[in-house]
């Protein structure tokens, strides 16, 4: 099986974001060395504890430090941009770092109603045209449009040897529908997923129409995981990202990710406690040998052979080890 990372650069309560962006790299540079698959980084708007709000300028000074791990956006959100410009930018990191670039595909806001309206005119807008936007930006990457289309005689340059792989995320039958429609990647977001996911992960395998670029159907499923020494050492790192979302929900604004001493010290409301519970349905946890069993059998369920892993703790010391102990455990270092 293969394992990759997702990455939303979290900033950590008493953290700069800087210090976040920096972490990211050494995340990477983990994954470049232990057999990661692939890293990605997300796209978030003025989101309190999150600071990639640029996945593509992360991409360039991660790619300059890495050597062989495929990079991409997780995702790009399309709505907020012009398919063309989107095309440009991952055709000039595809040109620098040629045969590692991936083109994560979202329609997501990432972020607040406030957010989109300085991103974009109407938003609801470019949703409603988002299946047309992909379809284009398609089109762009692989320089296909119909010599009779408006497009045909611009290209999306520099045009790359080896082009991006495109992929479309989402939670829903509707987004793996897409992407078979368009016989593209299809990442699914368990970890933020509230549908059946094996019933979404077969449509996309049955309705996926092969051409020339992508014969087979191919799906990653993107998970929340934390990984320790021993579970209850795994158990009481997550409090922090518990908090953290409980906090966002309430309407709140945290700096940062809360340290694990704020954590242990919340008093959580039966409500948040049942929040909680929630929470963990989605997550991954324990020491290596437990989060290993986990992994192995969400690829039995979901019948993929990639899983990605996003890590929430706040220390970028815990966050590190736990990427490296699920890599010891799974290709036994």
């Amino acid at each position: 099986m293969m394992i990759s990372i997702l990455d939303q650069a979290p900033i950590s309560a008493g953290k700069t974001a800087k210090e976040a962006l920096e972490t990211s790299v050494k995340i990477a540079q983990l994954g470049d060395k232990n057999g990661y698959t692939r890293y990605w980084i997300a796209e978030h708007h003025d989101l309190p504890g999150l600071a990639s709000s640029a996945p593509e300028i992360m991409l360039s000074y991660i790619g300059a430090r890495t050597e062989t791990i495929r990079l991409g956006t997780g995702a790009v959100l399309l709505p907020n941009y012009k398919p063309y410009k989107v095309a440009e930018t991952h055709n000039m990191l595809a040109t620098l770092f040629p045969g590692r670039i991936d083109i994560g595909i979202g329609r997501s806001p990432g972020g607040s109603a406030e957010a989109s309206m300085a991103l974009t005119e109407n938003f609801l807008e470019q949703i409603k045209k988002y299946p047309d936007s992909v379809k284009e930006l398609l089109n762009f990457i692989h320089n296909a449009f119909p010599s009779d289309h408006l497009f045909s005689n611009i290209t999306a340059a520099p045009l790359p040897e080896i082009p991006p792989l495109p992929w479309i995320l989402g939670t829903s039958k509707k987004s793996a529908q897409l992407a078979a429609d368009n016989g593209t990647a299809y990442a699914y977001a368990h970890f933020m997923s509230d549908h059946e996911g094996s019933a979404i992960l077969t449509a996309y395998r049955d309705g996926f129409k092969a051409n020339e670029r992508m014969k087979q159907p191919k799906a990653l499923l993107a998970v929340s995981a934390i990984c320790a020494k021993t579970t209850e050492e795994a158990e009481q790192l997550a409090l922090s990202g518990y908090l953290w979302k409980i906090q966002i929900a309430k309407g709140e604004h945290p700096k940062g990710i809360p340290s694990l001493k704020e954590a242990s010290q919340y008093s959580f409301t039966d409500a948040e406690k049942e929040m909680i519970k929630d929470m963990k349905k989605k997550l991954i946890i324990g020491n290596a040998s437990e989060v290993k069993q986990q992994l192995h059998d969400l690829q039995c369920l979901y019948e993929v052979d990639e899983i990605m892993i996003l890590t929430i703790v706040h220390s970028e010391k815990d966050r590190i080890q736990s990427y490296r102990l699920i890599a010891e455990a799974m290709f036994n270092h």
